[in-house]
């Protein structure tokens, strides 16, 4: 049998060339995510609202590379890290822990360490991450991005008031984009009072009343702190469904080429 296996990676799926039937195939098939990511997810929203610490916190990977994104801390370029979300195969494991997210390179299947549990984290998802610029100059840059998101995530601070302006905008571009698949993410809880984070919800709500983000569920974190990533994890799962891919189709190729005037 011929097999297909990635040096170093003995502990990933292994991908038949011989056995495999891809008519058969899909985004979810385990010989498949288990190397592939299958499902784009963007992040986008205001700048500085945690884009790219929530990705960090769900990837282990910080999107921001280039040298004059770190020396201004913010996000300039498309960034994209892929992540691996887990649940635990014994159903008396409590919610939200027996979801779980790592990087791409971790095995398919381990075990949960929950005292008493047993069980046996296994993949669903394999996620990649497309992080959007948040400021207004770099509005080409996330419209670049949102062509090929099959889901978002919206990053809304909870110590700024709601909308800010790029948050407005970068739900309208999704708008355009007909993408509906979205998950509401009130980033910061940690650093306001209840009482705060209660008038942002409902800020919120009243703000993505009549858009596509209208009736998304809006889920209180600290991107930071790690505070409630499981919860994104289920819902990417639970509430995030899975686009159909083509696997037969005969790929194509786009060739590019300079012409020297000169």
């Amino acid at each position: 049998m011929l097999a297909y296996e990635t040096s170093g990676q003995p502990h990933l799926s292994k991908q038949s060339i011989t056995d495999m039937n891809p008519s058969q195939l899909s985004p979810l098939t385990p010989e498949v995510i288990s190397r592939q990511a299958t499902i784009n997810i963007g992040t986008i929203g205001h700048v500085a609202h945690g884009k790219s610490t929530v990705v960090k916190s769900l990837s282990g990977v910080l999107t921001v590379r280039f040298k004059n994104e770190k020396e201004r801390n913010i996000t300039i370029k498309l960034g994209y890290a892929n992540a691996k979300i887990f649940e635990c195969d014994n159903e008396k494991c409590p919610r939200p822990e027996r979801f779980r997210s790592a990087g791409s390179c971790k095995e398919d299947v381990f075990p949960c360490d929950r005292q008493g549990c047993g069980g046996q984290f296994r993949l669903v998802r394999h996620v990649s991450f497309v992080d959007c610029p948040g400021h207004d100059i770099l509005m080409a840059t996330m419209l670049n991005g949102a062509a090929v998101m099959d889901a978002a995530l919206l990053l809304i601070a909870a110590n700024e008031t709601c909308p800010q302006p790029q948050t407005s905008e970068h739900l309208a571009a999704i708008g355009i984009m007909k993408l509906n698949s979205i998950l509401v993410l009130q980033n910061k809880i940690d650093l306001v009072k209840e009482a705060q984070a209660k008038e942002q919800y409902q800020q919120i709500i009243d703000f993505v009343k009549g858009t596509n983000a209208e009736g998304a569920p809006i889920i209180p974190i600290s991107a930071q702190l790690k505070y409630n990533i499981e919860v994104i994890c289920e819902y990417i799962t639970r509430k995030i469904p899975v686009p159909l891919r083509d696997f037969t189709s005969k790929p194509r190729l786009i060739g590019k080429f300079q012409i020297d005037r000169g």
